[in-house]
């Protein structure tokens, strides 16, 4: 499977797919708008903004599989993430992260990158998977990582 032809709706719902991002370094992040982790939106928007022209991408992928803390419409959390953090990278429709309904995404980032003890699970939103620019998922990061700790190699990648 190649992480390019994963198809992908974004919050506003038009269709699209991961050929969008090719060539480009991604930071996918499962994303809950009433969450302890929820201010990692600046960090992540900080980032996206440093080196967004040098090939970068913060993908933020809405979940409320995590304590129900992502609740609203998809027009309610592009409103939340704009108005409150000034979200400017893309934000795709809610997903599942775990379960028998997970995203085919969260299927490959799971499968290529394991958490602690080798667990596929994802454990809490704010999860996060860096991928370089050939599409392979270079390392994942729990929740209590924040955005801005994984500067240094997210530059590597660039």
């Amino acid at each position: 499977m190649n992480i390019y032809d994963i198809k992908l709706k974004k919050i506003d719902g038009t269709e699209g797919d991961l050929k969008d991002f090719q060539n480009k370094v991604l930071l996918a992040v499962n994303v809950a708008s009433r969450c302890g982790f929820t201010p990692q939106y600046a960090e992540l928007e900080s980032l996206y903004k440093k080196f967004k022209n040098q090939g970068f991408e913060v993908l933020a992928f809405p979940c409320n599989q995590f304590g129900h803390q992502e609740p609203g419409s998809e027009k309610k959390i592009q409103q939340f993430c704009e108005t409150n953090y000034q979200v400017s990278f893309p934000l795709f429709s809610k997903i599942e992260v775990n379960g028998t309904n997970t995203h085919p995404l969260y299927v490959y980032l799971k499968k290529e990158a394991k958490g602690l003890f080798g667990s596929e699970s994802i454990k809490w939103n704010f999860t996060k998977f860096l991928i370089n620019r050939q599409g392979k998922v270079v390392k994942r990061f729990g929740p209590m990582e924040k955005p801005l700790s994984l500067e240094k190699e997210i530059l590597q990648l660039l």
